[in-house]
């Protein structure tokens, strides 16, 4: 593969995986107007981090799928396995801010969490490094699973 199809591959990868925060993105709308009328727990972070901080993940997911599909026979079943876990997250924000369902958002995050760490352990028998770069995914996903459950249990 040439430098430049692969680093149109590396775009593509990361573009994908920041899609998935666009589409939830289009849900959220005025955060002001449902978000903040929510009871919270005390940890909850200011709205405006959890912009920067998803840029970030997706970033990091995205290079880490790079880095997977270019090992190409054996990192097919681990590709499908990130797919289904990018579908799980690019619906929890419709899930939560769309349909201001907390509950079934939780049920949603709970399987991410779940294929999260199902990708991560596929990542590993491929390739170390892309397993590595989904620590803070899984980190990050794991804080906002309690918040969620913080906030429906509040509300």
């Amino acid at each position: 593969m040439t430098k430049r199809a692969s680093t149109l591959w590396l775009v593509f990868f990361i573009l994908s995986a920041e899609t998935a925060g666009l589409v939830g993105a289009f849900f959220v709308g005025n955060i002001d107007a449902w978000y903040d009328l929510l009871n919270k727990p005390f940890f909850s972070p200011p709205n405006w981090l959890f912009g920067p901080v998803w840029t970030l993940l997706y970033l990091l997911m995205g290079i880490a799928a790079y880095v997977v599909w270019r090992e190409l026979e054996e990192g097919k079943a681990a590709m499908r396995v990130y797919w289904v876990q990018l579908l799980a997250n690019a619906v929890w924000t419709p899930i939560f801010f769309g349909l201001h369902n907390v509950a079934l958002a939780l049920a949603d995050i709970l399987l991410l969490l779940i294929l999260i760490i199902a990708t991560m352990i596929a990542f590993a028998r491929v390739r170390g490094t892309a397993a590595i770069l989904l620590i803070p995914y899984v980190a990050w996903v794991s804080f906002a699973a309690i918040l969620n459950f913080a906030i429906w249990y509040l509300n």
